[in-house]
């Protein structure tokens, strides 16, 4: 793409995501440029990196290193599911860089904002001002809803008060971040193994995974969907139901280097314009 291109692009994004017409849904590939603090070490965003952090290096069967949620799953098994979170609150624990696109996006001051990362680099960015956050959550009683709700007043959080703010979220106060695969902070909350996609994605698909003031607002909206590839069923189905009452006429935008036939036929169904470019031709490191 030319400079004047990818200008445009940026200008358009950046007024949209602060005026709240647009929406990020940022992913693995956000976090790139994401390195640890005391050692340099780069952020292991998702697959085999991520897999490796959790075995301690050690690699597991083809199978279970093709995609984390298997090989948590099997791990889960073997050592339970203490074991996933405390190896998730831990390696997000340790003092991560912002990369050049998490800056971005906080600087643009996102009326509602998507991040399906499990890390804490985007809600500490949201921390200097009130805002919601919402985590997913899996496996819960039936009486539970899949998320939990939070109101940060610009100090820390607390639980959400959905009868008495509800209405206001709904027509517009915000700003909003939506973590759908959990974060550690303020309780920890994962959506990491094959079970736990299965029982999220189900509730998702029957509306109880969103708080009804997101309903609400969500609508008309378009979205950038920029980190986040859409190669497998897992992710192609968390975002359609993510962008779900998205702009009819316009649902927004796709960047993807050198996208897959399926990506493709993905965007064009749900109006998604396909950006064939890499993140770092607009956010570079």
């Amino acid at each position: 793409m030319h400079a004047r291109e990818i200008d445009m692009l940026l200008d358009t994004w950046r007024k949209g995501i602060g005026e709240g017409r647009v929406v990020p849904i940022l992913g693995p590939d956000s976090q790139t440029g994401c390195t640890d603090s005391a050692t340099g070490q780069p952020l292991p965003a998702h697959g085999t990196d991520l897999i490796l952090a959790m075995t301690g290096g050690v690699p597991l069967s083809p199978k279970l290193m093709a995609e984390f949620s298997r090989a948590a799953m099997s791990l889960e098994f073997k050592k339970g599911r203490k074991f996933i979170d405390r190896f998730l609150t831990e390696l997000y624990a340790r003092d991560w860089s912002v990369s050049p696109q998490m800056r971005w996006i906080a600087e643009a001051k996102p009326r509602y904002a998507i991040d399906l990362n499990r890390d804490s680099v985007l809600p500490k960015l949201f921390a200097d001002a009130p805002h919601v956050l919402i985590q997913g959550v899996a496996r819960l009683s039936k009486a539970d809803p899949r998320y939990r709700a939070f109101r940060h007043d610009g100090t820390d959080y607390a639980p959400l008060d959905e009868d008495a703010e509800g209405a206001a979220l709904a027509a517009g106060e915000g700003p909003i971040l939506f973590k759908p695969l959990g974060c550690a902070e303020p309780r920890t909350s994962f959506i990491a193994s094959d079970a736990d996609f299965v029982d999220f994605i189900t509730e998702m698909m029957g509306g109880f995974a969103l708080p009804p003031f997101l309903k609400s607002r969500r609508k008309d909206k378009q979205y950038l969907i920029a980190g986040v590839r859409l190669k497998k069923d897992t992710e192609r189905m968390i975002v359609r139901d993510l962008v779900y009452d998205a702009n009819p006429h316009a649902a927004g935008w796709l960047v993807a280097e050198a996208p897959t036939p399926k990506e493709i036929r993905f965007a064009n169904q749900l109006g998604f314009a396909v950006i064939d470019a890499p993140l770092s031709a607009f956010w570079p490191g």
